[in-house]
């Protein structure tokens, strides 16, 4: 029988390579699928996996077992995308603009539908607070006290930005519409 995350935490915080070596294949996967989800790149997605799975060992100090591990480790491939966002942002400022252009041309090149376009478009206009919360409720299959739990935040709150990203994507929908 395979140990338990909890576990194989704590042997891998002690130093037990092949624990760390197990929580990494049991977890690479959740891990570019959320980072996938918030940053909205492959290339970066799996950049910033491979940073955690190198700082892993020394973030597992911080890991206490007051949550489930997946709970903690949902929070630091949060922290490390929203910090990956901010440096890919001052980069852009740099740059005037031909990130967004390489990103749009890339999306093209891939023959992306036109509905997955849409959803991509409108997933990055919303705020990193809200994208953050679709990633982890529908894209992670977290429930709304899951989802709140690894953001730090209260379960009402997440109910809320869920319900704001409906009324949001619902009013760009009619505005095209119109258009």
């Amino acid at each position: 029988m395979d140990p338990d995350d909890d576990t194989l935490a704590t042997a891998a915080r002690e130093g037990d390579a092949a624990a760390l070596g197990a929580l990494l294949e049991r977890h690479y996967d959740r891990m570019f699928r959320l980072g996938y989800r918030i940053l909205g790149n492959r290339a970066d997605a799996e950049d910033l996996v491979q940073e955690i799975c190198l700082a892993l060992p020394r973030r597992l100090v911080g890991y206490r077992a007051e949550a489930r591990f997946t709970t903690w480790l949902h929070r630091v491939v949060l922290n490390a995308a929203r910090d990956h966002m901010r440096r890919a942002a001052t980069r852009a400022k740099a740059s005037a603009g031909w990130g967004e252009a390489e990103h749009l041309a890339r999306a093209e090149a891939e023959g992306r539908a036109e509905e997955a376009r849409w959803l991509e478009a409108a997933m990055s206009a919303l705020s990193p607070a809200l994208r953050e919360t679709v990633a982890l409720v529908l894209g992670e299959d977290m429930t709304h006290a899951e989802a709140a739990a690894a953001l730090g935040l209260s379960e009402g709150t997440v109910s809320w930005r869920l319900s704001e990203v409906r009324r949001l994507l619902r009013d760009l929908a009619r505005e095209e519409e119109t258009a």
